[in-house]
């Protein structure tokens, strides 16, 4: 059965000391559903994304119901999916086979995070988190799992991002790479961040400026990684009835794909191995597709997922970043929504957020940055590390516009 997105919504990223979960996933889940046009008692099924609440607020068990109790939801199973970074991706994912299988003929989607904290050592905590505890003893004695003090003063970034930096200087030798290069992301995606109304940094930066930045863990500077911030993206999933019931049958998913990382090694590289795969089911090659989101926690991440999904050979990611290539006017623009690194990273809301800016950009509502003649996209998201300091899990999306 063939699945499409027919709604939308997303929520101003950024630090919310205002709101609470349930608010954020109550304005991007209303957004949503006004947007396809439908009401909360056309949903048949509700899938809730969130990474990190019960760690940093303490909700726990039943935070999707929790989170929509006043959306108007009547009595639809709500299921919640904690999937590190992956949590809403992987929700839609779950979403698609509800609407394959003929379980449902209308999902809504929501990912929804509320990141900041009062003490900013809890945030990173959460984020720490996303590794095997067992087996990174200094990074559970870091979030406090084997009962060490926790020196609040002392904590200047995630002991996740010391992770991303070994990886980045070993990427670096490989492809190439400077840290100018590095820094060319962050101007990039900051730029198209200046360009988006939702995103959490709205203001562009030099190549200068993010090398002066603060040292967050070599090679790595503060305007190279991903900001926390709280927020949240939904959208609307529906059969190929109902969305042309509803006439919002422009955006059909194409192809999708989850994979996992572990031990063993048929399980390594579970990015590139969820690219193949939802580029096969999608029956497209990464040379169709027009727009792309890849999950840029940090700026070498950008540029080995060129590697990863495919938008170049091993080696050639200097090539993309220094000829404009993934830019906004360029052959292939990546992150025009700001990416992680600008439009912000409310973990659970990351994935959906990634979604929302394709679907918009099939639909021709990008506004000034509107990839010109878009009609295929590739969305990436990613969550923790594991083996191989890869990616724990993975998920791939493939999106296509529909004419008539």
């Amino acid at each position: 059965m063939t699945v499409f997105i027919a709604g939308t919504g997303i929520t101003r990223f950024g630090r919310h000391p205002g709101a609470d979960l349930r608010s954020l996933a109550t304005e991007a889940a209303l957004a949503a559903l006004a947007d396809a046009s439908v009401g909360p008692a056309d949903v048949g099924m509700a899938v809730f994304g969130n990474a990190a609440e019960g760690w940093l607020h303490g909700q726990e068990m039943v935070r999707g119901e929790v989170a929509l109790r006043h959306t108007g939801l009547s009595g639809v199973p709500i299921l919640n999916i904690e999937n590190a970074c992956a949590s809403s991706s992987t929700g839609f994912h779950v979403a698609c086979m509800a609407i394959e299988s003929g379980a449902a003929d209308l999902v809504l989607v929501v990912g929804a995070e509320r990141l900041t904290h009062p003490i900013k050592k809890r945030s990173f905590d959460a984020l720490a988190t996303a590794v095997d505890l067992g087996e990174h003893g200094a990074m559970a004695a870091a979030v406090g799992a084997t009962g060490a003090p926790e020196d609040v003063q002392a904590v200047t970034h995630s002991p996740l991002m010391d992770l991303y930096a070994a990886k980045a200087r070993t990427f670096m030798k490989e492809a190439g790479l400077t840290e100018a290069d590095l820094a060319a992301v962050s101007v990039k995606n900051r730029r198209h961040g200046a360009l988006n109304p939702k995103a959490q940094f709205q203001a562009p930066v030099t190549v200068d400026e993010v090398l002066a930045s603060r040292l967050i863990s070599d090679p790595l500077r503060m305007l190279m990684c991903s900001p926390i911030g709280d927020g949240a993206a939904a959208v609307v999933v529906a059969s190929e009835k109902v969305a042309r019931r509803l006439d919002r049958a422009q955006v059909r998913v194409e192809g999708w794909a989850f994979t996992s990382n572990g031990a063993a090694e048929a399980a390594s590289f579970p990015v590139a191995r969820a690219a193949g795969q939802a580029l096969e089911r999608a029956a497209v090659a990464i040379e169709d597709v027009d727009v792309v989101e890849v999950h840029d926690a940090c700026a070498p991440a950008e540029l080995w997922l060129y590697e990863e999904v495919g938008l170049c050979k091993p080696g050639e990611a200097a090539r993309l970043i220094r000829n404009g290539v993934t830019q906004l006017g360029g052959r292939t623009p990546v992150n025009v929504g700001g990416g992680l690194l600008s439009r912000g990273h409310p973990l659970g809301a990351t994935g959906c957020a990634q979604l929302v800016e394709l679907a918009d950009q099939l639909r021709g509502r990008g506004g000034v940055r509107q990839v010109e003649g878009a009609r295929l996209a590739l969305a990436q998201n990613s969550g923790g590390i594991l083996d191989r300091l890869d990616e724990a899990v993975a998920a791939v999306t493939v999106l296509s516009k529909v004419d008539g």
